[in-house]
Formats: structure tokens, C-alpha cells, sequence
């Protein structure tokens, strides 16, 4: 009896647990603990990590020209610090895909493209303004956009699925 008891409540404790992870609440805010790349980083909500994909846009991946800027930069708005994030989706993998929101109430996504340090990914957003901007740091030739022929990280995904190696690709351009 003890352990079906014990059993229940454990159950009940985890899937409450596993209902809160999922919670947010629009008003708070939550600790950037770490940025893994120009587009992933990791909050921190009940003591626990979580990690956030960004929504709307594709940074370039390790290896590709400006994925260490694209990093930097999206440490400088928001590593250490308390964002506010409103989560729009959870991906194939189980991130959590978010808008965040720096203490100066910038938009991350946003910051992210009018730098010129990631694509609008259209594929799983048709966010107007993420257009906007990209086109205008394309225009402008900000950072990326500086490269004559910038491949998109979603094309650099598929060549490698295939067996492609892409060293060559940037074996001169800003890492």
C-alpha cells in the first residue's frame, strides 16, 4: 500500500513538475544563463535550465562566416541578463521556440537580423518585420551581408545531411 501510495504521489509530483516547465508567465522575467550560438541560449525557470530557440530567424552555424560574431553579439544582449520571453513553439528537438525580450525591451529576433548576423527564417516564420530588416541589412551590407555569396545555414544543413563537406566554402571568410 505504502509503495502504490508513495508511487502515486511521485507521478503527481513529476507531472505537475513537468506542467510548471512548460508555464510561463509573460510578466516575469528569467536568467539568460548561457548562449550557445547566434540563435540558442538557455534561461533558467524553477532552478532549472531550459533551452530557447529562437523564433523567426537562423543564425550561422559553427564553422560558417560570423558564427562567433553572430554569438558575441547575442551574448552582449542578453547573457547574464533577466529577459522577459513569450514562447511561440517547441521544436523537433524539445526547445522551446521563444521571442525574447532584453530588460531595454528589444526584441531579440529583431536585434539579431537588423545586425545582419541571421536570416529571417521564413520556413517557420512569416513575420513581416523579420523580412523587413533582413532586406534592409541586406541592403545595407551589414554584417553577413558583407559576404559576396552568403549561404544560409538551413542549405549548410542539407549538404551535410548529404555527406557534403563545406570547409571549402569558407575557407576565407570571417569566422
Amino acid at each position: 500500500m505504502f509503495r502504490f501510495i508513495f508511487t502515486i504521489f511521485t507521478l503527481t509530483f513529476y507531472f505537475s513538475m513537468e506542467c510548471q516547465k512548460n508555464e510561463l508567465n509573460p510578466n516575469q522575467t528569467y536568467k539568460v544563463i548561457a548562449v550557445l550560438d547566434g540563435d540558442t541560449y538557455d534561461i533558467l525557470v524553477d532552478n532549472q535550465s531550459v533551452r530557447i530557440r529562437i523564433d523567426g530567424i537562423d543564425a550561422p552555424e559553427k564553422g560558417m562566416p560570423y558564427s562567433k560574431v553572430s554569438k558575441k553579439y547575442l551574448s552582449k544582449l542578453c547573457f547574464g541578463k533577466y529577459i522577459k520571453i513569450k514562447k511561440t513553439d517547441e521544436d523537433g528537438r524539445g526547445r522551446w521556440v521563444c521571442r525574447g525580450y532584453t530588460p531595454e525591451g528589444l526584441d531579440i529576433s529583431e536585434e539579431m537580423i537588423r545586425a545582419g548576423l541571421a536570416w529571417h527564417y521564413k520556413k517557420y516564420s512569416s513575420d513581416k518585420k523579420l523580412a523587413a530588416l533582413e532586406i534592409e541589412a541586406r541592403s545595407k551590407k551589414i554584417g553577413l551581408w558583407t559576404e559576396p555569396n552568403p549561404i544560409a545555414p538551413w542549405e549548410i544543413r542539407k549538404l551535410h545531411k548529404k555527406g557534403i563537406s563545406t570547409k571549402e566554402y569558407f575557407k576565407n571568410s570571417v569566422k
